[in-house]
């Protein structure tokens, strides 16, 4: 993929594909994973693209946070708040990203394994 290419969550953004938000607001969009890791596994990315958190800059602060914050709802809004859950972002090749637009997984549902992988 080129950085002129859209990615999948830019796609999503602009209604070229369709989904079902678990949780929005004015600043980020949530819905499920397509291959789910555990019982719940929704993603989380900015309205506005960051590449990854590598690339971030101070302007990208709020962003940043707000996609924390929005994580939050979702696992209060997927019953997972209180048993526990997990965030994880993916960093680079090495670290396992796939979409160069920063998003955040929020996993949960069954007892998580440590160390992750």
């Amino acid at each position: 993929m080129t950085m002129s290419q859209k990615t999948i969550f830019e796609k999503i953004l602009q209604g070229e594909i369709p989904c079902k938000p678990i949780y929005e607001d004015e600043y980020t969009l949530a819905f499920n994973d397509i291959s789910p890791q555990a019982p719940v596994h929704v993603l989380v990315i900015p309205k506005t693209k960051i590449v990854n958190v590598a690339q971030a800059n101070e302007n990208d602060i709020d962003q940043m946070g707000r996609v924390l914050f929005a994580a939050k709802k979702v696992a209060e809004l997927t019953g997972i708040s209180q048993s526990g859950y997990r965030l994880v972002f993916n960093n680079g090749q090495d670290g396992g990203q796939t979409v160069y637009y920063m998003h955040c997984h929020v996993l949960g549902g069954r007892s998580l394994a440590w160390p992750p992988g």
